[in-house]
């Protein structure tokens, strides 16, 4: 009961630390878990009776680097595309194309904004994409009358939506919820449609409330201005057609047609190349460029993950479930109706990296409640996914929601407060739709 007691106690602090800031998350996650296997007594070095490894060096720490593998190398690939749409001109040409589709009319001009932002990062990844894409996008939407902090929400609103589809972020939840691509796919295309629809209403609200004109543009001023370091340029012509269409390939040869996920990004790294090269000796160059550039887009989640698996394996080994599931038992629901109230009262807890949070805590909590064997792990993956929808777009610690308020000039708490009501009612929609699919 004791051990139980301390290892309570230790999440609490090491959380508060995380939302203070005291400690990085990357840091965080793996100290949390070297410290439960101490408190629950397993060894740092040791074999059991059959001669298998059990010590906390070796099960945890060693084999926890490598326990995320597909997922980490998911990121990789994928942020290597996203470096060859953006170096390419092809993610500029997206969304200013877009934008021309709109004309002058501030309404029309936003949501084929969402629609551009949304494809994009169904393949895009990282802070690099989505300074490159925000860095057009809020421009564009401030200078037809969108105030800032609605601009701001609308963007993180869209970024979210098509985050729901990315496959990078399918590949880390299959690994945290040991749960087929598929599985995870059917139960985001509900929340896909849960995110989209509240950001269409959130557009609406915005656009009543500030009195933005629906016909005509209403340029403001101190708009900001779009970076000029991006190395990009427009892609014009059938090819660049074709180019615009990369973001679906992966998605496409994934989704549909089953083929892996590594080799669906290759698909699209060839794809985009094809259309977009003058010279194999330039396409040569470009592809090892954005090869490293990706491979430095994608460490921080690839580091964040490396601390996941650590804390994953820490609190399912065995002599840490002994400890810890009496105190689960007692508190994880096991009916349909309670499990409803419970995760849709905790979705919030997925902010500042909290224990419903898949990128903090939640991640080692999902394992320790799939253990139980009190809900089915497709009930704790929606549980978890729809508080995802809060986290993925709401938390001012985010890199994204940070960037994204000074570009815009406001403040990124503000931010999370406009938008919180909404994130949770998808969070709590996602939950009843678990609740019904899973029971």
């Amino acid at each position: 009961m004791l051990q139980g007691i301390l290892i309570i106690i230790a999440f609490v602090i090491i959380a508060a630390l995380m939302m203070t800031k005291k400690i990085p998350t990357l840091l965080a996650l793996p100290l949390m878990g070297i410290i439960i296997c101490i408190i629950a007594g397993v060894p740092a070095v040791g074999t059991d009776a059959d001669g298998a490894a059990i010590g906390w060096l070796q099960t945890v720490v060693e084999a926890g680097t490598v326990r995320m593998g597909s997922a980490i190398m998911a990121v990789i690939f994928g942020a290597w595309l996203g470096q060859l749409m953006n170096k390419t001109g092809v993610t500029e040409t997206i969304i200013k194309k877009s934008a021309e589709l709109g004309g002058d009319r501030p309404l029309i001009v936003t949501l084929i904004m969402v629609v551009a932002v949304a494809i994009l990062f169904t393949t895009l990844s990282g802070l690099g994409s989505v300074i490159m894409v925000g860095s057009i996008v809020l421009p564009i939407l401030i200078s037809v009358g969108v105030p800032a902090m609605s601009a701001a929400c609308i963007f993180l609103m869209a970024f979210t939506t098509g985050l729901t589809f990315n496959i990078a972020n399918w590949t880390s939840f299959s690994a945290i919820f040991n749960l087929s691509l598929d599985e995870i796919r059917n139960f985001e295309i509900y929340l896909l449609i849960a995110t989209a629809l509240a950001t269409l209403i959130f557009i609406f609200v915005e656009f009543k409330r500030n009195g933005v004109k629906f016909s005509f543009s209403a340029p403001v001023t101190n708009t900001p201005v779009v970076n000029k370091n991006i190395e990009t340029q427009q892609i014009k012509g059938i090819r660049g057609v074709l180019a615009m269409l990369t973001p679906l390939v992966p998605i496409i040869l994934v989704a549909v047609l089953k083929v892996p996920v590594i080799p669906s990004f290759l698909a699209g790294i060839l794809w985009i190349l094809i259309f977009t090269s003058k010279s194999f000796g330039k396409a040569m160059n470009m592809l090892v460029k954005t090869c490293y550039d990706g491979i430095t887009d994608g460490a921080p989640a690839i580091i964040l993950m490396i601390g996941i698996g650590i804390l994953y394996l820490a609190v399912t080994h065995t002599m840490v479930k002994e400890v810890l599931n009496p105190f689960l038992l007692s508190v994880v629901p096991s009916n349909r109706i309670v499990y409803i109230i419970f995760f849709s009262i905790l979705a919030p807890l997925s902010l500042y990296r909290g224990p419903m949070n898949l990128f903090g805590l939640g991640s080692g909590i999902a394992a320790l409640i799939i253990g139980l064997g009190t809900l089915t792990p497709q009930a704790v993956m929606g549980a978890f996914l729809s508080a995802e929808r809060i986290q993925g777009c709401g938390d001012p610690t985010n890199t994204q929601n940070v960037w994204t308020a000074n570009f815009a000039e406001v403040d990124v708490n503000t931010i999370t407060k406009k938008l919180l009501p909404y994130l949770w009612i998808i969070a709590v929609v996602g939950v009843v739709i678990s609740g019904i699919l899973f029971f």
